[in-house]
């Protein structure tokens, strides 16, 4: 199983996804997914919430309810192994406004370079066999959060963050990252559910 593809931090994400994006109107997602590595899980569980936690971007309604069937079919498929991700059509046609994507990278862009400083292999065993299905079912857990997500203000930049992280966790093989990456989505649970009752 594919993790990371040739992906090995958060800037060259983003400057994949830049790339896909230039000189266009609307970039669609299966284009995007070309550029990073359709068969990589890391990356594209990366991506989802890269794009959800940008600004402009992430706030657009829909888009992290997009970004969650995007995870959802991906970690699904890192629980019963596959070695290859598919998707549907009429997900990977669906289109994002290139110019609103690429201020909200530009805005990740600093914030990357200081993360991609700290990421580094570390507790490898915790992304490891059982490890990666700790992983998987996480993104699942955030990911059907998610449409709640739309309606608590905020909630959705928790719930981006902790893809972020768990993307970032299966590129660069730190289980430290990954231990974080569940903290945060307890956290970010817990206020969405004290937001609705």
């Amino acid at each position: 199983m594919d993790l990371a593809g040739d992906l090995r931090n958060l800037e060259q994400l983003i400057d994949r996804i830049d790339l896909a994006a230039a000189e266009r109107s609307k970039v669609k997602l299966d284009d995007i997914l070309n550029e990073i590595g359709y068969r990589s899980f890391g990356p594209i569980v990366l991506l989802a919430g890269l794009i959800t936690l940008a600004p402009l971007i992430g706030d657009i309604p829909g888009v992290p309810t997009l970004m969650a069937l995007l995870v959802l079919l991906t970690a699904g498929q890192m629980l019963f192994r596959r070695q290859h991700i598919w998707m549907p059509r009429w997900i990977v046609g669906r289109t994002l406004p290139s110019d609103k994507l690429r201020k909200g990278l530009a805005w990740c862009r600093k914030p990357a370079q200081k993360i991609d400083k700290v990421i580094k292999p570390r507790l490898t065993q915790l992304i490891n066999g059982p490890g990666l299905s700790v992983l998987a079912i996480g993104s699942v857990v955030v990911a059907l959060a998610m449409p709640a997500m739309e309606i608590v203000p905020f909630s959705a930049n928790g719930g981006g963050l902790a893809l972020v992280m768990f993307g970032l966790a299966m590129i660069s093989r730190d289980g430290l990252l990954a231990l974080f990456a569940v903290i945060v989505t307890g956290g970010t649970l817990a206020f969405i559910l004290n937001s609705l009752l």
